[in-house]
């Protein structure tokens, strides 16, 4: 039987601990980073390659040891720059080659793909404590206070168990009544599932569901119970272990807003300068009813941009009394950090461009504020510019996770497979799908790429249900979720098997009253004991929560790949369908050992001519090696 080749006798290198000494390096310090050279390779020689001031130099690699299956080589790294970028050349059998973060290339490559070091600190730690949970509060859980609110002008009432609209007026306006009490209510269900960290999208008051379009950052919305009830929801969180993270928006604010309003009345009023005027018809410009033109989201007029080049708008945002990027940090609430909206076009107009020295301060800001605070970026598209190390601690991994992930797994010609193309989706082969993922996490530091939020689906996608079309399809993205570096997003509703088609379709209530009976049309029970079993062992594995990542099988319907730890090595096996299977080296098992099942129904067989990796599919392995 032919089975598919392996790719473990390919030098490799990453920023994990077994690579990298741990910690973060000032500028003049030495690193010494670590190579291993399986010795199947023929490489016989190594350099390091750094770039100081803009000037690649090459240093001798030293050998150092090694096993019965692979040489270890050491260089030294002088961290000159802020951001130090480093690629190893190989002399090896038919002329040299060279090894980045996308792989091995017997060809010139450019610097895009480097690995970094950075002298800038990693996000905080327990951002990778467990999964965090996406909260869209309108569609998560009513109190018993819900009812007795009264309903504002803006909002067409709900029942708990409509289908959300997906698109038209009644996608924003639809009002379910979902409340922050009714989160505390039900906070056993995220412990159950290994939560860490719970995000909520805004709880400011706007003239919409989403409340993207904030209308003040003074208050919490009275519509989900006001300051009180987010106070009373972060001691609940807390007190279960867990952390709290909000949702901010930085790039605009709503029309209803104070401060526009303000703005519009009067051109000489401080709020004037907080926003971008442009004259109207240009692109992305509103006109207000005065005929007033200025810059807005999308163009869409709801939502005026604010103008960062601005004493007031830092003022008023970050440093002033009441800020709200810090004052929400502190007590009574003591958020353990944002998600920032927008991030990517947050200080972007014309030929403006303060993104990079917003998302600086609004970093020091936040640790400033609370030293162990998070600020993590929604960018829906390449991010690898804004996230070097300096600014924000991590992004929402669409491209570098998502997009990748759905596209090998997505049912072929699903219009919800393409999200945000006005196409239908491709069902590709594993090897696009890691090269999509090396090629982005190739472009940033591995410290910012062990902390990217991955995510299957968001309240701004349709549901990974729909995308892929089955639980057994559903079971394998969530295995690749919860074994690849990084931290685990899960949208309220993913575990139990929710669908929808678009952003606002996928935008569902959680059926509580099918979950108490055990199960139901919008609550199956077995999608949620894969989610629960695989944060479990995410959580009992040092590999799985900050170890290297190494690829070793990529076949069209399957993907294996090691993620190792200084005192574990844990083999994941992915596959969409039946496919050749593999035998990978004998090397890969600690002396004396047997693979260890963690999860999945795939098993491993030890033969004489290496470990076997079966053919059958769908389906997943993840089994811990030594």
């Amino acid at each position: 039987m032919t089975h598919a080749s392996h790719l473990l006798d390919l030098p490799h290198h990453d920023g994990s601990a077994l690579h990298v000494p741990e910690g973060t390096p000032a500028v003049g310090d030495t690193v010494p980073v670590r190579l291993r050279v399986p010795q199947a390779s023929g490489v016989r020689d190594v350099w390091l390659r750094s770039v100081r001031d803009g000037e690649p130099r090459l240093t001798p690699a030293r050998h150092d040891g090694g096993t019965a299956g692979e040489d270890y080589y050491v260089a030294d790294v002088v961290v000159h720059n802020p951001v130090t970028p480093y690629r190893f050349l190989l002399d090896a059998p038919g002329g040299y080659r060279w090894l980045d973060g996308r792989g091995v290339h017997d060809r010139d490559v450019p610097d895009a793909g480097s690995f970094r070091l950075t002298t800038h600190a990693p996000a905080p730690a327990w951002l990778a404590d467990g999964p965090v949970y996406q909260i869209f509060p309108d569609r998560f859980a009513r109190s018993g206070e819900a009812s007795s609110r009264p309903v504002p002008d803006w909002a067409v009432p709900a029942a708990w168990d409509d289908e959300p609209a997906g698109d038209g007026v009644l996608a924003g306006t639809q009002l379910y009544g979902g409340d922050l009490d009714g989160i505390v209510a039900h906070l056993d269900h995220l412990a159950d599932l290994g939560v860490g960290t719970v995000y909520l999208t805004p709880v400011f008051p706007g003239r919409s569901n989403h409340r993207y379009d904030a209308s003040t950052f003074d208050r919490v919305d009275p519509l989900l119970g006001g300051d009180a009830a987010y106070a009373r929801l972060a001691r609940a969180v807390h007190a279960r272990g867990m952390r709290l993270m909000g949702d901010i928006t930085t790039n605009h604010t709503g029309e209803g807003h104070e401060w526009f309003a303000r703005a519009l009345a009067d051109p000489s009023a401080p709020e004037h300068e907080m926003y971008v005027w442009a004259p109207p018809g240009g692109p992305d410009v509103a006109t207000a009813p005065d005929g007033t033109g200025y810059a807005a989201w999308l163009g869409f007029g709801s939502l005026p941009k604010l103008d960062w080049s601005a004493p007031e708008t830092w003022r008023r945002m970050v440093t002033g009394d009441g800020a709200p990027i810090t004052r929400y940090l502190r007590e009574p609430f003591g958020l353990d950090g944002w998600r920032v909206d927008v991030a990517n076009m947050t200080g972007r107009w014309g030929s403006a461009d303060r993104a990079h020295a917003v998302a600086r301060e609004l970093r020091a800001a936040v640790v400033g504020a609370r030293p162990d605070g998070a600020l993590v970026a929604e960018h829906f598209h390449d991010a690898t510019a804004d996230l070097q190390g300096d600014g924000w601690h991590a992004n929402m991994n669409y491209t570098g996770f998502t997009r990748p992930a759905w596209s090998w797994l997505a049912v072929d010609g699903s219009p919800a497979g393409a999200h945000g193309l006005p196409v239908g989706a491709v069902r590709r082969p594993g090897h696009a799908m890691v090269a999509t993922m090396r090629e982005f996490d190739s472009a940033v530091p591995w410290t910012v790429t062990a902390r990217q939020w991955n995510l299957l689906g968001s309240h701004d996608t349709p549901r990974l249900r729909t995308v892929v079309g089955s639980a057994e399809a559903a079971e394998v993205a969530a295995t690749l979720l919860f074994t690849y570096p990084g931290t685990p997003v899960v949208f309220a509703g993913d575990e139990v098997g929710a669908t929808g088609d678009n952003g606002e379709h996928a935008r569902t209530t959680m059926a509580w009253d099918q979950g108490a009976r055990g199960g139901g049309p919008r609550w199956d029970t077995a999608t949620l004991d894969v989610y629960r079993r695989l944060s479990a062992v995410r959580r009992g594995s040092s590999a799985l929560r900050g170890g290297g990542m190494r690829w070793a099988v990529v076949a069209d319907d399957a993907v294996v790949f090691l993620r190792e730890s200084t005192t574990e090595r844990v083999l994941v096996v992915l596959a969409r369908g039946p496919w050749e299977g593999a035998v990978l080296p004998h090397h890969l098992l600690a002396p004396g050992a047997s693979p260890e099942r963690l999860y999945g129904g795939l098993g491993l067989r030890v033969t004489t001519d290496g470990i076997v990796v079966p053919g059958d599919g769908p389906g997943v392995a993840v089994h811990r090696l030594a």
